[in-house]
């Protein structure tokens, strides 16, 4: 049984979970960081794009303003939960334009409203600070945390668990 065989054809991965897609093919990355589940889906699933940037929210908002087309957002941001990459207003622009999900390396902010959203978000924190706006950092790049190479393209699913994405060619 293959993992992509689980998976609505929306993105939205409803029929899967993690422990079972990883029992059936352990070839998949699975991420060591222990993220917290911040979003109102918390199950979720999607081809990879990615951005790498640190204190600076502008590229996730510019993104996260185009068609997602059920893809999952992953944003490398070091670690760092100094400022938040990503508060409701641009949650809410990732609803409206199809986004699956958004896997922060990083913190968010609005935390209460984010929860009501229809979006997968996973993050390692909160802070009510804001982030620059400059748009300075990376777009579709290989990044790399929690064990895991994201790489853009690559099939990501999230769930309670977890997350799983297909290995790096």
């Amino acid at each position: 049984m293959s993992p992509a065989g689980q998976t609505s054809a929306s993105g939205e991965g409803t029929g899967f979970t993690t422990c079972d897609l990883f029992d059936a093919d352990e070839t998949l990355q699975s991420c060591s960081l222990q993220f917290r589940d911040l979003g109102g889906r918390a199950r979720f699933s999607g081809p990879v794009r990615t951005i790498r940037c640190h204190r600076d929210n502008g590229l996730v908002k510019q993104v996260l303003n185009s068609s997602g087309n059920g893809a999952v957002l992953v944003v490398d941001g070091a670690g760092s939960l100094d400022s938040a990459l990503m508060g409701d207003l641009i949650a809410a622009a990732a609803v409206r334009n199809g986004w699956a999900g958004v896997v922060i390396n990083g913190a968010i902010r609005d935390r209460a409203v984010m929860g009501t959203l229809e979006l997968g978000v996973k993050a390692l924190g909160t802070n009510p600070r804001k982030s620059a706006k400059d748009g300075a950092g990376e777009l579709d790049v290989t990044v790399e945390f929690g064990g895991v190479v994201f790489t853009p393209g690559a099939k990501l699913w999230a769930d309670e668990d977890g997350i799983l994405v297909t290995p790096a060619a």
